[in-house]
């Protein structure tokens, strides 16, 4: 690695996010909100990874310079500096460096990009995502009929059961839950982190936009429930019974997923990159937009699955089931 070369505010700086190609300046990079971790890279102050090959293409046009995704071929290789992100949304990072503008989104995409705006610390743009999400929070969010105190009180019977109660937007993260019964419960919004959450019920529940991140579900029963937008990276949901279960938009990356029941639920744009879902049962499930690379789908029953727009680079899929499915 070498030091950033002495340049101008308005020297081009070539970015590699992922994977995704970006061109921007040094100028939008560091003035808006100069504490970030973005205007602390290019201070100047700081070597920087750079991409290894030292080819250099010749722009025969302004494109790479006008901020858009600058195609193969006008791309300078030398210089690239590359940043261990999911690029999909960093271009909404770029405009808010530029301009100050947040652009409508849904609540799961204004949590994602909320998760890219703490990374590179930019306390302005973190700040004005939640301001839009306690808008939709103040318009869509009831109030609990219970709290974490009151949770902790009634786990501590021998059979606890929050049937059709409202726990919206509490925070129950590392509770031992084990076999509560949250069927027809609202918990929209709640923070499920690190609980263990063994063999409990979610039947038709509506969790929207929760955390389950780092939980304990081996064995849940999540039958019809509804977990768009929901996180759930890294959470144990062996032999999980997510049938008919919306999925839409959720994160899974890196969830152990193994003998899942998955049938036909929906996971239309959901992220399950480096999932292990060995021997799941996706069958009829809704696979359109689903990033699945990099996942394990060994022995895999994909039986009239469409998989024409799922991603499945470096996917594992030896021993699964494809009979009826389209490639």
């Amino acid at each position: 690695m070498e030091s950033p070369p002495e340049s101008s505010s308005s020297s081009p700086v070539l970015l590699n996010i992922g994977g995704k190609r970006y061109a921007t300046t040094v100028e939008t990079l560091t003035q808006r909100e100069p504490s970030s971790m973005l205007a602390a890279m290019f201070s100047g102050r700081h070597t920087l990874p750079r991409h290894p090959d030292t080819v250099r293409r010749v722009l025969t046009s302004g494109a790479l310079f006008s901020g858009a995704v600058a195609s193969e071929d006008e791309w300078w290789v030398q210089g690239m500096v590359f940043v261990d992100r999911d690029g999909k949304h960093f271009r909404h990072v770029l405009n808010w460096l530029r301009d100050g503008a947040v652009p409508d989104m849904s609540e799961s995409e204004y949590q994602q990009l909320l998760r890219e705006a703490e990374y590179y610390q930019l306390l302005g743009l973190a700040d004005c995502i939640n301001d839009r999400l306690g808008w939709k929070n103040d318009e869509n969010f009831s109030e609990a009929e219970l709290t974490r105190k009151d949770v902790i009180k009634c786990i501590q019977a021998p059979r606890v059961r929050f049937r059709g109660v409202n726990l919206s937007g509490l925070d129950l993260s590392k509770l031992d839950l084990s076999e509560v019964d949250f069927s027809y419960a609202c918990i929209k919004n709640a923070n499920f982190s690190s609980a263990y959450l063994r063999k409990a019920k979610f039947r038709l529940t509506e969790a929207t936009c929760s955390s389950f991140q780092s939980a304990n579900l081996h064995e849940c029963e999540l039958i019809g429930a509804n977990l768009e937008g929901s996180v759930l990276d890294k959470a144990n949901l062996q032999s999980a019974n997510l049938q008919d279960a919306c999925l839409k938009q959720c994160c899974f990356i890196e969830t152990d997923l193994r003998s899942a029941h998955l049938q036909g639920a929906n996971l239309m744009g959901a992220n399950l990159s480096g999932a292990n879902l060995e021997g799941a049962n996706l069958k009829g499930a809704k696979l359109a937009g689903t990033n699945l690379e990099c996942a394990n789908l060994q022995r895999a029953y994909l039986r009239e699955v469409d998989l024409r727009e799922t991603h499945l680079t470096g996917a594992k899929l030896g021993g699964a089931n494809l009979l009826g499915a389209i490639r």
